[in-house]
C-alpha cells in the first residue's frame, strides 16, 4: 500500500532491535512515528529517545486512540495482546516489519542481505563500513548499533541497501522468515545451525527457511557462502545464481597466516583459481582488523569477497576493514573499573559462546578470564544444547552461570539446567559457580576481582542491568 509522506505510522514492539531501526528509517523518510513496548532498555531505547520518538508503555488499546494511518506489528506481539485485539477490530491497515522494510526502505535498491545463524550483526556492520569507504553511500538496517555510526539505520543515498537478514518469523499473521521480504540480490550466508527452538522444530526446519532465502536470489545475483559449513554448502548447490565461497582452508577466498599483532587480527587473503585442472592459491591482500578471533576473520573475509566480486576498489575495501570499530554489545569494552576490563557480548548459542570466549582469550592472553552467562534466548533456556555448553566454556578461567531467564512456559523436562552445566564444568576441571540472579553475582565478585582481570558478560538481554552494577565494583590490586 502507498503511504503519503508525513503520515502517522505506529510500531507495536518498537524497542526490538529491528523495529527501532525501522522506526528511525521511517522518521528519516518524513513519517510521523510513534510506538509501544513493555521491555524498554538500551541501546535501542536510547536511540529512540535521541530521535524524539515517543514510546507508549505497555500494549494497551488506548495506544490507538489517536488513529494512525498504518500500524507495523512486531513479532513479539500475539493476537492476545490488548493492543493487537483492538487493532484487529478497526479498519486501520497493518503490516509486518519485514514487509514494511521491503516496501519502504529497500524498495528498488540493490539489496545486500547478510544472513546465517551466527555473525549476522557484525558482518552486516563491516559490510556497511566497507561500502561507505568505497563511496557507495548505502542505506542500511542492522540488528545492533555499529560504533562507527552510532545508530542502526540509515536511508540510502546510493544504489545499495545493506540489511541483516534474520530467519526468525515475521508476525503472528505472517509466519515466514523475515528475510524473504528483503528482495535479496547479493547474499552472504555465514552459517546454518539449529536455533530458535520456539519456532523451529529441528535443523531440517531451519534449512527450509534458508532455502527460501536462496530461492529468492535472482539469476544475476550472487551468493557468498561459507565453504566450511556443510549445511550452507548443501543449500548453496541449489542456488540459481553465481556462488562464491570463503573459508579458512576451503573456498574461493581463504584466510592464511592469521595472527594477533599489537592488538589487531592480521591475515592474508588467498584467492584460489583453477589452472589446468589444479587448484592453486594466490595471495591477493593483507588484512588487519580490530576484532579478535577466527570467527571475526571469517566475517571480514566474507565482506571482502562480496566487495571484490561487486568490483569495489581493493584499497578502499582494506581501509574500511582496518577502520571498522565494532558493534555495541559485540565484544564491546564497556569499562575498566579498578583496572578490570569489562566486556559485553550478545553470545547465547554455544557456538557463539565458544567463539567469543576464544577470541577474548586470544586478545587478552595474559589475563584471567571470568565468563558470565545468562541463558536468556528461547534456545538457551531449553536443554537442547545442555552438553554443548560444557565445551563452549572450557577456554574460560572462571565460569559464572545465572539461573535461566523465565522458563515458566517451557515444559519442566525440556528446561536448561544451570546446575547441571556447572556440575559438568566442575567435572571437566573448571572453576564454575551458579547464581540466582545478577545481584548475587555482583555480590560474589565484590573483592574477588584483580587489576588485569577480564570479565566477559554474555546475554542477549538486559541481564538485570548487570553491566552497570559491575561498573561500580571495586577490584583488589
Amino acid at each position: 500500500m502507498t503511504i503519503k509522506s508525513g503520515a502517522h505510522i505506529h510500531l507495536m514492539g518498537i524497542c526490538g532491535t529491528a523495529m527501532a531501526s525501522l522506526a528511525g528509517l521511517l522518521k528519516s523518510l518524513g513519517y510521523k512515528v510513534t510506538g509501544s513496548d513493555q521491555n524498554v532498555y538500551p541501546p535501542m531505547s536510547t536511540q529512540l529517545e535521541e530521535l524524539g520518538i515517543s514510546i507508549m508503555q505497555g500494549y494497551k488499546k488506548e495506544n490507538l486512540t489517536i488513529k494512525p494511518d498504518l500500524v507495523i506489528v512486531g513479532n513479539v506481539i500475539t493476537r492476545n495482546h490488548e493492543e493487537a485485539k483492538a487493532l484487529l477490530e478497526t479498519d486501520i491497515p497493518y503490516t509486518s516489519l519485514p514487509k514494511a522494510m521491503g516496501d519502504y526502505a529497500i524498495a528498488n535498491h540493490h539489496s545486500i542481505v547478510i544472513s546465517g545463524t551466527h555473525g549476522k550483526t557484525t558482518t552486516t556492520s563491516i559490510m556497511i563500513k566497507v561500502a561507505d569507504t568505497c563511496g557507495v553511500k548505502p542505506g542500511f538496517m542492522v540488528g545492533g548499533i555499529p560504533i562507527d555510526y552510532g545508530r542502526s539505520f540509515r536511508v540510502a543515498a546510493g544504489n545499495f541497501f545493506i540489511i541483516e537478514g534474520d530467519e526468525y518469523d515475521t508476525a503472528f499473521f505472517d509466519k515466514v522468515p523475515k528475510f524473504i521480504h528483503y528482495k535479496p540480490k547479493s547474499v552472504i550466508l555465514t552459517s546454518i545451525e539449529f536455533d530458535h527452538a520456539d519456532i523451529y522444530k529441528d535443523l531440517d526446519d531451519v534449512k527450509k527457511a534458508f532455502r527460501m532465502l536462496i530461492e529468492r536470489i535472482p539469476a544475476d545475483g550472487l551468493l557468498i557462502a561459507c565453504a566450511e559449513d556443510k549445511n550452507v554448502m548443501e543449500l548453496a548447490k541449489e542456488a540459481n545464481c553465481r556462488v562464491v565461497t570463503y573459508g579458512v582452508k576451503q573456498g574461493d577466498y581463504q584466510i592464511a597466516e592469521r595472527e594477533m599483532i599489537t592488538g589487531r587480527n592480521h591475515f592474508a587473503v588467498k584467492k584460489t583459481k583453477t589452472e589446468n585442472g589444479r587448484i592453486s592459491g594466490q595471495k591477493i591482500a593483507d588484512v588487519a582488523i580490530r576484532l579478535p578471533g577466527e570467527h571475526n576473520a571469517l566475517n571480514a573475509i566474507a565482506v571482502f569477497a562480496l566487495a571484490r566480486e561487486l568490483g569495489w576498489p581493493l584499497a578502499n575495501i582494506l581501509q574500511g576493514l582496518a577502520n571498522f570499530q565494532g558493534v555495541k554489545r559485540r565484544q564491546e569494552v564497556i569499562g575498566t573499573p579498578s583496572g578490570v576490563t569489562l566486556i559485553e557480548d550478545f553470545a547465547h548459542h554455544p557456538t557463539a559462546v565458544k567463539a567469543t570466549i576464544e577470541a577474548i582469550r586470544e586478545k587478552y592472553s595474559g589475563s584471567r578470564l571470568i565468563c558470565l552467562f545468562e541463558p536468556r534466548s528461547a534456545t538457551s533456556r531449553r536443554k537442547i544444547f545442555q552438553k554443548d555448553y560444557v565445551a563452549a566454556f572450557l577456554s574460560g578461567d572462571k565460569i559464572i552461570i545465572a539461573k535461566a531467564y523465565d522458563q515458566s512456559k517451557i515444559a519442566e523436562g525440556d528446561r536448561f539446567s544451570t546446575h547441571d552445566l556447572v556440575s559438568d564444568l566442575k567435572v571437566a576441571g573448571k572453576d564454575a559457580q551458579e547464581f540466582l540472579n545478577a545481584d548475587a553475582i555482583v555480590d560474589y565478585l565484590h573483592g574477588k576481582l584483580h587489576k588485569g582481570d577480564v570479565v566477559l558478560i554474555m546475554s542477549n538481554g538486559s541481564f538485570d542491568n548487570i553491566y552497570q552494577k559491575l561498573q561500580n565494583l571495586k577490584g583488589t590490586p
